[in-house]
């Protein structure tokens, strides 16, 4: 069996070790010159870290990122909300991983290099049309140059991101993402070390949010930070005054109002991180609607180009983790491709539409947004504002939804 995948971001560059282990020979094709190591900070959760370890990447993953310990929810006068142990620390098998984006796809991309051969990845290559019969599916590809190609396989997996091509062709009339009218910012520079390194927090409510937490291993006092910033610009539905681009340059000035005078944090001044950034990028909040079907014969879809969602809560590379394994899972089983695409279908996008809704409610920052809309001066008595049972309602709700439930 032969599987062409469209995309080497990191849905695409897993499924293809997953592939790998199960015996089945994949090729991939980049719109992209090269992988870059681009980006900034991202969360992995347990159940995605552990389908990396099961890959033999957990020594990787230490050695690039940090095992996050604590999760902290704040108001926007630092006045906490709601905590949580994290990972390891929690009860789980296996940490939850804040790394560096650029260098979770630097670590997987090496894996694929290494196990599978560079000549297995097409860069510059975008598979921009297919066609099927029941023996076979062919992708058509454009190079950088113009020329085209050609590429024959059992299957087309299409991984190649919110603007997906793949997903174009089998949903022409869909349009562009939707844009919920929130702008994120997000940066990463060298900062000094808060209480163990291994936390991380969410502050805010519905006018701004501000998120902070470590994305580099062990130093005494500094280390690489991950800042971001998500409020509100527009009116969810209309069009973003630039086009989405993860690697589009955040403007200062756009960002700081929506910080300085506002937030009062005694871990970080959210101004004098920002600043101190040499450069951080911006991103409207953009997402699609649940499709009600992935799979079409010889072809289906895999993470942000079958369920892009908002940023929160951590899901969006987790899940595209969970898409490539169970996938291999069903290929591997059998009896026939058209089968195995099927059942993934079934497991994966009931699951993912569910995450997709929850997040355009504010997944598990919905908790900040709570509290601050009933206390928008601070509190004195959290449980004065919302009982501890329905904030565990709301954080441990979306756990549950997301498969990262934690151990009882």
């Amino acid at each position: 069996m032969k599987a062409l995948i469209a995309g080497a971001g990191i849905g695409g560059l897993t499924t293809a070790l997953f592939l790998h282990e199960a015996g089945i020979e994949v090729e991939l094709f980049e719109r992209a010159d090269d992988i870059r190591e681009l980006g900034v900070g991202i969360n992995m959760l347990p159940h995605a870290v552990k389908a990396l370890a099961g890959l033999g990447l957990m020594p990787a993953l230490d050695a690039e990122g940090v095992r996050t310990r604590e999760l902290v929810y704040t108001n926007r006068f630092g006045q906490i909300v709601w905590q949580e142990l994290r990972g390891i620390d929690a009860g789980y098998e296996v940490p939850q991983i804040s790394i560096h984006r650029g260098r979770l796809l630097g670590l997987i991309h090496r894996a694929v290099v290494n196990r599978l051969g560079g000549d297995v990845i097409s860069t510059a290559s975008r598979v921009d049309a297919f066609e099927q019969n029941e023996g076979e599916v062919v992708a058509h590809f454009r190079r950088h140059d113009g020329s085209r190609g050609e590429a024959h396989g059992d299957l087309l997996i299409g991984a190649d991101g919110i603007h997906s091509a793949v997903r174009a062709v089998l949903y022409p009339e869909e349009g562009p993402p939707i844009w919920n009218g929130t702008m994120l910012w997000r940066g990463a520079t060298p900062w000094p070390v808060w209480r163990d390194g291994r936390t991380m927090a969410v502050a805010g409510g519905n006018f701004a949010k501000f998120v902070y937490y470590p994305i580099e291993p062990d130093r005494e006092e500094t280390r690489l930070t991950n800042w971001a910033v998500m409020a509100n610009t527009g009116d969810s539905g209309s069009s973003p005054l630039r086009p989405g681009d993860w690697s589009r340059p955040g403007v200062i000035d756009d960002v700081l109002p929506f910080v300085r005078d506002r937030f009062q944090l005694d871990f970080v001044d959210p101004a004098s991180i920002i600043q101190a950034t040499d450069g951080f990028y911006e991103y409207p909040n953009c997402d699609r609607d649940p499709l009600p079907r992935w799979s079409f014969g010889r072809v289906t879809l895999l993470g942000d180009a079958a369920h892009p969602m908002y940023p929160v809560g951590s899901n969006g590379a987790s899940q595209a983790i969970l898409d490539a394994g169970c996938l291999a899972m069903h290929l591997a089983a059998g009896p026939t491709v058209e089968a195995a695409l099927t059942r993934y279908d079934g497991e994966r996008r009931p699951a993912t539409s569910a995450i997709v809704l929850a997040n355009r409610q504010g997944g598990p920052e919905a908790v900040i947004d709570m509290v601050e809309a009933r206390a928008p001066h601070g509190f004195d008595d959290i449980d004065a504002v919302a009982s501890r049972e329905e904030r565990k309602s709301v954080v441990r709700g979306y756990a549950s939804l997301a498969g990262f439930a934690k151990p009882s």
